[in-house]
């Protein structure tokens, strides 16, 4: 397999190999195998979360109410750090 990269990124990978004394190759399989691991994490989270919505166990929040948290709670810390100074 060829992966085409960009010149910015390949003067990277080859500056990192020079500095590790590594094989290009070797950094590319590493960052990809570490990038696949983490893609499969994600996917399995996600899919559990969606599981709990659907089965009930947890309730979704709209986003009007997360917008309403968020605003309290910078409203607040702002005030506090106001009384602060």
């Amino acid at each position: 397999m060829e992966v085409q990269l960009t010149p910015e990124t390949e003067q990277k990978l080859n500056a990192l190999a020079t500095q590790s004394g590594r094989r290009t190759d070797d950094l590319v399989e590493d960052a990809m195998a570490g990038y696949l691991h983490e893609v499969v994490q994600v996917r399995d989270m996600l899919d559990r979360r969606y599981d709990d919505l659907g089965s009930g166990r947890v309730k979704p929040i709209s986003g009007d109410d997360v917008e309403a948290y968020f605003r309290q709670k910078s409203a607040i810390r702002r005030s506090q750090q106001q009384s602060g100074s």
